[in-house]
């Protein structure tokens, strides 16, 4: 009788339980298949098979002649040197920020974010502004007699990116270094370790998982960027505009060539986040951060020097922000900047392009809804219905984390430009770009409260008869909403600044505020650039904020 009994749990152990969450499970696993797999398959097959046949020419041909190579190259010196940049000022920075007592931190915090929140090709436009061929500063230092070498090249980007991506440094160290065991600290004094040698032996050691994270997403930001390289490159490439320009040319397209481009890019990028996770498993960093570091008083010099130094970097990081905002004030006689203040760019976008600003808020609304609703019912099933397959799910929503924008359009594209699904040319081809692309920051969100959120209530709730479903919507689903739109907000931010897909994937009637920014900017209109870069930004100041309410309204007791 032993065997028998024993086999009645087996089979029931291997029956597919069919109910709602299953059908979530099955349905998820087909978004990511059809529209994130599928496109992805279809660049890949177009890299290595042509007229039914293996054909690695195209690889060939990218490591063989320099005009390939060199973007590879180019994109690596651009984003390593990057990378370094922005750890030497963010760590410093956060370390100031967190140790000392520093005036105005809240402030600080808010415009650090802020810097990071703003499209990158924004910045580039600003510096263009500023330090470009004719820029406001590159004439006043001419006019002193003293040369200053144009924003435009490899040393351009660099400034740029820099200035953009250092805050990703600045806000993972310091939520690292606020988790720090004070004792760790206080043993290496004991034991004759002070100052920079204890930074250096102990604290950065115990920070390293954060900080490899942070440059890491440095890394791949500036590497999959396209914006500003297109703006500041002038014959400089970098493999997204390549690749971007291998698909979309005047002298022919050729899709196979930025099929190939895109697998070299979206390698890289992968190789690159397994390296990182390979490097943090093999060693371990835990601690018991049950005395977390104490705020050290500064006398009055030293407290000048320490905010002297953290109002340069934040002043630099705001220059872009603050000239796109004056020269949107600006009066224009043409291309020329007057000294003169109108409102004449903003009447100008209002009757030439408002097309392009309602297009950018409905479809990035529509992106934000299915978000929503994606990110409730995806970090459910991550989260309460543990299996293979929501492991898969999971694992699958990683992937637009290292998906470069231009990558994500030409597989699009190339995917859906046929039957049995054509969406080239449609708005939906944008909307569904940007969920597969922003949908990872929702999910994180979302299940990251989740966890938060003790099974007991959805057990009360089933214990007095309410359907399972039911319970979801209602109880489950209410407790979420703050972490699910605090995602989502982060999501919107971003969605309304993209530019790297919806170039690629746009058409003259879904064009959007970044494309036309660029566009107006390639033309030499910066007062009509400068106030739709105004309204992004002033976009972007009232999410974060909407945002930083939202987290304040996630400490719930559950």
């Amino acid at each position: 009788m032993q065997p028998a009994n024993a086999s009645v749990p087996a089979r029931r152990r291997f029956r597919l339980r069919f109910d709602f969450w299953t059908a979530v499970t099955a349905v998820s696993l087909l978004i990511c298949l059809v529209f994130l797999i599928y496109p992805l398959f279809h660049i890949l097959v177009n890299s290595f098979v042509q007229e039914g046949r293996l054909d690695l020419s195209h690889y060939e041909t990218f490591f063989k002649y320099k005009y390939y190579y060199s973007a590879l190259l180019n994109s690596f010196i651009v984003s390593s040197v990057t990378t370094v940049l922005a750890c030497l000022i963010g760590v410093p920075l956060a370390y100031v920020m967190t140790r000392y007592n520093v005036p105005c931190k809240g402030l600080i915090q808010i415009l650090i974010i802020l810097t990071l929140m703003s499209p990158p090709f924004i910045g580039a436009y600003s510096w263009i502004l500023l330090l470009g061929n004719n820029g406001f500063l590159t004439q006043l230092f001419s006019g002193m007699g003293l040369p200053v070498k144009s924003i435009y090249g490899l040393h351009g980007m660099i400034l740029a990116f820099t200035m953009q991506y250092y805050p990703h440094i600045y806000l993972y160290v310091s939520g690292a270094l606020k988790s720090v065991d004070a004792s760790l600290e206080e043993a290496s004094a004991s034991l004759g370790v002070y100052g920079w040698r204890r930074v250096m032996k102990i604290t950065l050691p115990l920070i390293f998982p954060t900080l490899s994270t942070g440059a890491l997403m440095v890394f791949m930001a500036s590497f999959s960027d396209f914006g500003t390289p297109m703006l500041l490159g002038q014959g400089v490439k970098l493999l997204p505009v390549l690749a971007y320009e291998e698909f979309i040319s005047e002298m022919g397209t050729d899709p196979a060539m930025a099929s190939t481009i895109s697998m070299v890019l979206l390698a890289i990028t992968t190789s690159l986040l397994g390296l990182q996770r390979y490097m943090i498993s093999k060693k371990s960093y835990a601690m018991s951060m049950l005395r977390p570091p104490a705020v050290r008083v500064l006398k009055l010099p030293a407290r000048v020097l320490a905010t002297a130094f953290v109002a340069l970097i934040v002043g630099v990081s705001m220059i872009p922000q603050a000239t796109v905002i004056i020269t949107s004030f600006q009066k224009r006689n043409g291309p020329v900047l007057l000294r003169e203040f109108s409102l004449d760019s903003y009447k100008e976008i209002l009757y030439r392009v408002p097309r392009s600003i309602l297009n950018t808020f409905t479809f990035s609304s529509v992106a934000i809804v299915l978000m929503i609703i994606l990110g409730l019912l995806m970090s459910y099933v991550i989260v309460r219905r543990k299996s293979r397959l929501t492991a898969l799910l999971d694992s699958l929503l990683m992937i637009p984390y290292v998906m470069p924008g231009t990558v994500m359009g030409i597989s699009l594209i190339i995917a859906f430009n046929k039957p049995p699904i054509v969406l080239t040319g449609t708005w939906v081809i944008l909307v569904v770009a940007y969920v597969i692309r922003k949908l990872p920051y929702t999910i994180r969100s979302s299940t990251a409260i989740l966890y938060q959120v003790d099974k007991s209530v959805e057990e009360a709730s089933l214990s007095l008869g309410v359907p399972p479903m039911k319970t979801f919507f209602r109880t489950t689903a209410m407790l979420m909403l703050p972490g699910v739109m605090s995602g989502a907000v982060l999501s919107w931010i971003t969605t309304i600044n993209e530019l790297s897909s919806t170039i690629v994937l746009y058409y003259g009637a879904t064009a959007t505020i970044t494309v036309t920014i660029y566009g107006e900017v390639i033309n030499a209109n910066f007062g009509p650039a400068a106030a739709l870069s105004s309204i992004l930004s002033v976009s972007t100041v009232i999410s974060l904020v909407i945002a930083n309410k939202l987290s304040r309204n996630r400490g719930l007791r559950v």
